[in-house]
Parts: structure tokens; C-alpha cells; sequence
């Protein structure tokens, strides 16, 4: 009697974490897949929008589908939004942490933002799984040696305010 808390504990982590290794070799749902390709080709075609809605309703159908959450990261990117593209990368990482296109991405992103040393930590990290003949290698330094964007705002993108009065 005096074991049974300790046995149910157990049995239950048994169950949670073999139940979890199950789930990690799943294939995604086919209509996930169709949604994020649809996504995907979108973002190809320029319309970051439309493919971040497709990119959602893919999670909605599946949201185990890890690999959504780098394509939401590269939207995030196109968008200019390198810190929401941060995240998402950083949430496919804790989902697969040997994602070599997560790792790239992140580290595109914090290049783009101006972290270029913690750019150049993901670049290691990259190289140590792949090597330094792979394509998630030569994006990244491609991208630590181009630097931070720097985004410029021109006097066209500013709308001047219809209610200006004269002193």
C-alpha cells in the first residue's frame, strides 16, 4: 500500500513519455501537408499573407507538423519581422532540436536583426551536424556576411496627414 503512490507516478511518466516517442516518428496529416505546400507556394510567389493564413490552418489540422513552424519563420522573414521569426524557429527547435533548417533560419534571422555573434553560434552548431559541404552551411554564412539589414524608410513610403493646418 505504501508503494502505490510511487508505482502510479511511475506507470503514469511510462505511459506519457513512450506515448511521446510515438508521436515523434508520426507523419503529418496529408491535409496539413497539401496546406503547407499550398503555403509555401505562395511565399514563393510573394504573398507572405496569404501563406501565413495556409501556414495556421495547417497547425490547426496538425499541430504536431514541426515543419510549418519553419516555413511561418521564413514568412516572418520575408515580412521583416526577424524577431517573430526567432520564435517560431526556436519553436520547431524545441520540437526537433537537430532541425537543420530551424537552426539556419534562426540564425539568418538574428544575422538580419544584427546578432552576428549569436548568428555565427548556429553556424558552428551547423556545421557540427552537417558539415561544411551543406546548403544550410553556406546560407548562413552567406547570410553573417552580408550583416544586418538595414531597414531605410524613404519620404514616398510616409503618407504626409490630411489635417495639417497652417500656423
Amino acid at each position: 500500500m505504501r508503494y502505490t503512490p510511487a508505482a502510479v507516478a511511475l506507470s503514469m511518466f511510462l505511459a506519457v513519455s513512450s506515448s511521446a516517442g510515438f508521436a515523434a516518428g508520426e507523419e503529418p496529416d496529408p491535409q496539413a501537408q497539401a496546406l503547407a505546400q499550398a503555403g509555401r507556394d505562395l511565399l514563393a510567389a510573394g504573398d507572405s499573407q496569404g501563406a501565413i493564413d495556409l501556414f495556421e490552418a495547417a497547425l490547426v489540422v496538425d499541430p504536431a507538423f514541426t515543419a510549418v513552424y519553419v516555413d511561418l519563420g521564413n514568412a516572418a522573414r520575408v515580412d521583416g519581422l526577424q524577431g517573430k521569426a526567432i520564435h517560431y524557429y526556436r519553436e520547431a527547435l524545441e520540437r526537433d532540436p537537430e532541425n537543420l533548417a530551424a537552426i539556419s533560419g534562426e540564425g539568418e534571422a538574428l544575422a538580419e536583426k544584427g546578432s552576428l555573434d549569436s548568428a555565427r553560434e548556429n553556424l558552428a552548431r551547423l556545421e557540427e551536424l552537417c558539415g561544411f559541404d551543406c546548403a544550410q552551411v553556406d546560407e548562413l554564412a552567406a547570410a553573417i556576411e552580408r550583416g544586418p539589414v538595414v531597414r531605410v524608410m524613404t519620404a514616398e513610403a510616409v503618407s504626409p496627414d490630411a489635417d495639417v493646418s497652417a500656423n
